[in-house]
């Protein structure tokens, strides 16, 4: 049997009541206040940093450098054409590195050993040599043809055919050529098999395939080194000056070598390479921005607002401090 429940009314209150009571009587809990973590290592390595950059400012005052003489000889007219000439070489080498290393990551890729082999042993010889190497090969290549011959297309002096300029333009083009087609080869990897299938199901060439669908997806992996390879071009130009051709780091150093200003000549080439690569990663930038729209929900920051976010953040903790 079980005991009869007692239903009478007790004159203690629920617990929820008590607790609901004593919650009101009770005093009120205290507000948190939030006190920011100081970030005393931050603020060391700043301080650290600017006296180092103080200290190099000032050794560099005291130098036995002639300022005038860098501003002065920034826009000289020979000055501004070398860099022109630099600016022409690298963006016409580019074009061929480029153009030759699709051709070459196709070839790469291709199911035939005989191209594939090919363009393996491009890659294995212009990537295994020098720049410099290569320069003075084309510079020189009169010593084992002496004569240029193509039949009844084309005759003339080996020495007349590789002119400086043609020098320059083979020896940078042709080694880049090498590292943008292992460029092109991982950007066209990375493009999903399915794709492919997808395209060819519906009837699609290879070719068409390749242009349509494979290589303008590939062009979000292919767009960000290839940006680094020019910059870089933009600085080995300027080993052209072995084969005498005109560019910016001979044209400064045929004025500092006539007016003893060696140093100050260095830093004006120096000056215009900081200049030209600046404006260069600018493009890169926004390109590659332009090229992330397909994979990120939210664009990366431009720069102008990243500065801002910074200007931001830094008034934020002056605040809270």
């Amino acid at each position: 049997m079980t005991d009869k429940l007692d239903k009478s009314p007790s004159d203690t209150p629920p617990p929820g009541d008590s607790v609901s009571a004593g919650a009101a009587s009770g005093p009120a809990p205290e507000t948190i206040k939030a006190i920011p973590v100081r970030h005393y290592g931050r603020w060391i390595s700043g301080v650290i940093v600017v006296a180092l950059l103080v200290a190099l400012g000032i050794a560099f005052s005291q130098g036995n450098i002639q300022w005038h003489t860098v501003s002065d000889q920034l826009f000289v007219s020979s000055v501004v054409q070398g860099a022109g000439r630099t600016l022409l070489i690298s963006i016409l080498a580019m074009i061929v590195g480029v153009v030759l290393g699709i051709l070459l990551a196709v070839m790469r890729l291709s199911k035939n050993p005989v191209t594939s082999t090919v363009a393996w042993l491009y890659i294995w010889f212009f990537r295994g040599t020098p720049v410099y190497v290569q320069l003075l090969l084309w510079f020189n290549l009169a010593l084992i043809f002496p004569v240029l011959n193509l039949g009844p297309i084309y005759k003339n002096n080996m020495t007349d055919v590789m002119t400086p300029f043609m020098c320059a333009l083979l020896g940078l083009g042709l080694n880049e050529a090498a590292y943008m087609a292992e460029i092109c080869r991982a950007g066209l990897l990375a493009v999903d098999e399915g794709q492919t299938e997808a395209a060819q199901a519906l009837g699609m060439s290879h070719t068409k395939t390749l242009f349509r669908i494979v290589i303008p997806q590939a062009m979000r992996v292919i767009v960000p080194p290839t940006g680094n390879e020019f910059i870089n071009m933009l600085k080995t130009s300027s080993l052209v000056y072995a084969v005498t051709y005109n560019e910016l780091l001979r044209s400064t150093s045929a004025i500092g070598s006539t007016s003893y200003a060696v140093m100050e000549m260095l830093f004006v080439a120096s000056i215009w390479y900081l200049a030209m690569t600046s404006v260069f990663s600018v493009f890169q930038y926004y390109l590659e921005r332009y090229y992330a729209r397909g994979s990120s929900r939210s664009l990366p920051p431009t720069v102008f607002q990243k500065i801002k976010a910074n200007l931001i953040g830094l008034g934020s903790e002056r605040g809270k401090g």
